[in-house]
């Protein structure tokens, strides 16, 4: 249509009528003449006379014949030079400026316009905003016809508050294209009245026009049969058989719920984001549209960052406690602790906030003092798992943690290790004798000093020693095995001073273990490097260091799902042959992440993974002597199938 909405003032001008050429001018003259003539002669007996007025006649005849002729070959021309319609009129106009080049002042004089128009119409046409075409006619109807099946469809999709526009647009997905003024114009007639004004939040858009994801709600399976998804997150499925040789209703008992979801269902949600390595909870947008990642949580959707968030501060220290020593319990019972050396070491989550009021801690990735959360691991030397965390903690209690370990532990197992091992900085030698009296193995290194140095130097006879380590590089240390006394310390004392293992100065390990060989002292020593690297990739792949908030309770939260989501990993890599030995980032580059098609019918979950190069480590997983349930759905048997 022509663009009626730019009337500006300066083109408010109505086109003038334009007239007619005439055309009879001169046979009109004429006759008017032989009229006269004829007057003038009438009574008159001369055949001159007669003869002039016959001539005259004749001349009339062959004038107006003249005159027709001229009128019937002039009137296609007319049509051109003269159109009467006004779309016909802007074609012409517009086709002289164009074309034939011609001035836009000469253009309008020549078609009745005004120059201000005759520029705003050529503006128009410049950028799409003019329609030449020929309106129908007055007695035709230019109307769309809707089929029933159309309508039937238009009134459906009304019913259930949709939009005009909205109807529009599904109708051009099923490959119907209908106008959105179409659309309203069947309304009208079927008489359904124009729907209210609503907000973008009522539409379904945000303020950023993006769509606004659905409420996170519990599901039963029995409702989603035959339903297929496309879910970026299925490789969390990978997971389930894992998870559920865990009691989950037994681990979460200590969390409470709402209204709306259970405590099953915020943790799953939690430990679905940490599997996924997602940085942190505002992050959880990323996937707020995959219900197939709902779906292993035992929702439609996950829930958004805000209620995750709230989740998380609505806990406290009971909570997580009880959520830490329930998991621990069914790890142990599953066997999956060696249980014999365990490797102890803080870390510092860094917090750049300035209102924050945490304490400065020594931060050693960063090798300085800075404001941040202490935090514990407790690592099971052997098969590098997480066995106890500790974010809670200040500066005054960081000499005592050893001890509130060992009194989680005993209420675990009362006798299930026999060596703990820990930096120098970890305790005090008033806690060493704790230990000892506990009848608790520990090795750590001496605090040395300039003085203590130059001892060694004296000190002899010195023995060469193998640290079975295949991987080591200084694996024949010189040792000298003695025993002393400290300060603060009670009855005599092990050290083991070794030179020659990759260091300028000698180091001073002591234990109160008198008994074993001094190569598995110091084998065991070299191990706790192990926690060191487990807290590494904690922070590069499960974000440890993203501080959640610097309230201790939620960051303590973090860290507990943080070592259940390692265990997890642990466990998958236990099952995939060449890979036993891999860590969560390459386990998830190569296995996890990745889409994959989720249908359920028939109470059956399928999950079907596309071709992928490590998809046959993934075949040879015995997946059929694995449980086949789903923790987050209850009643489901899962299936996954590798192309």
């Amino acid at each position: 249509m022509f663009y009626d909405g730019l009337k500006l003032k300066y083109c408010q001008l109505k086109p003038r009528p334009v007239k007619s050429p005439p055309v009879l001018s001169l046979a009109g003259i004429r006759i008017i003449l032989l009229i006269i003539l004829a007057i003038t002669l009438r009574g008159s007996g001369y055949r001159a006379g007669r003869l002039f007025a016959l001539s005259c006649f004749i001349v009339f005849i062959v004038d107006s014949l003249t005159v027709s002729l001229y009128n019937v070959s002039m009137r296609d021309a007319s049509f051109f030079l003269h159109p009467d319609s006004q779309w016909q009129r802007r074609y012409e106009a517009l086709r002289a400026i164009f074309v034939e080049r011609q001035p836009p002042a000469v253009v309008a004089r020549q078609f009745n316009y005004s120059p201000a128009y005759m520029r705003l119409l050529a503006h128009q046409f410049r950028h799409g905003k003019t329609d030449l075409a020929e309106p129908a006619p007055e007695d035709r109807s230019n109307r769309r016809q809707i089929s029933a099946e159309v309508r039937g469809k238009i009134i459906v999709w009304r019913k259930q508050q949709l939009s005009a526009g909205e109807i529009a647009q599904l109708l051009s997905e099923d490959g119907v294209e209908v106008s959105v003024r179409t659309v309203e114009r069947v309304l009208a007639e079927e008489g359904f009245p124009k729907l209210p004004r609503r907000t973008r939040l009522k539409i379904g858009l945000t303020v950023k026009n993006t769509k606004v994801p659905a409420k996170a709600e519990r599901i039963e399976l029995a409702e989603l049969g035959g339903s297929q998804w496309e879910s970026a997150g299925a490789g969390v499925f990978l997971f389930a058989p894992f998870l559920a040789q865990f009691n989950l209703e037994r681990i979460v008992t200590a969390l409470p719920g709402t209204k709306s979801l259970t405590a099953a269902n915020y943790f799953l949600s939690l430990l679905a984001l940490k599997l996924l390595g997602t940085e942190r909870l505002s992050h959880v947008g990323d996937h707020a549209f995959d219900p197939g990642l709902g779906l292993f949580t035992g929702l439609n959707v996950l829930p958004k960052s805000t209620a995750l968030s709230t989740y998380g501060y609505s806990l406290d220290a009971g909570h997580t406690e009880g959520l830490q020593k329930a998991f621990v319990e069914e790890a142990s019972a599953l066997g999956l602790y060696r249980k014999e050396v365990i490797n102890l070491d803080f870390h510092t989550v860094p917090h750049f906030g300035d209102e924050s009021v945490l304490e400065k801690h020594w931060a050693g990735a960063r090798n300085k003092v800075m404001k941040g959360v202490l935090t514990l691991f407790a690592q099971d030397a052997d098969s590098k798992l997480i066995v106890y965390t500790a974010a809670d903690i200040q500066r005054r209690e960081a000499d005592g943690q050893v001890l509130d370990f060992l009194a989680f532990w005993k209420e675990i197992n009362p006798r299930s290790f026999s060596t703990l091992v820990f930096d120098s900085k970890f305790t005090t030698y008033e806690n060493l004798v704790e230990l000892d009296i506990m009848e608790i193995n520990f090795i750590t290194l001496r605090r040395r000093g300039k003085n203590l140095i130059k001892q060694a130097e004296a000190l002899g006879p010195w023995k060469r020693v193998q640290i079975p380590h295949a991987k080591r590089k200084y694996a024949n240390p010189l040792v000298h095995d003695s025993l002393i006394t400290l300060r603060g310390y009670h009855g005599p004392i092990r050290q083991i001073v070794m030179r020659d293992n990759g260091r300028e100065q000698p180091a001073f390990l002591i234990t109160n273990d008198l008994e074993s060989p001094v190569e598995l002292v110091i084998g065991n020593y070299a191990r706790r490097w192990r926690v060191e690297n487990g807290i590494a990739e904690a922070v590069k792949f499960f974000h440890l260091n993203a501080l959640s908030s610097p309230i201790l309770i939620k960051v303590q939260l973090d860290v507990i799902t943080t070592m259940i989501a390692d265990t997890l990993y642990w466990m998958l890599a236990q099952k995939l042959r060449g890979f036993e030995e891999c860590d969560a980032p390459k386990l998830y580059r190569h296995y996890i992440r990745g889409g994959a098609t989720v249908a359920v019918n028939n109470g059956q979950v399928t999950v079907t993974y596309p071709k992928r190069a490590h998809n046959p480590a993934l075949r040879a997983v015995p997946w059929d002597k694995l449980p086949t349930t789903i923790p987050g759905c209850p009643g489901a048997k899962l299936k996954l199938v590798f192309k």
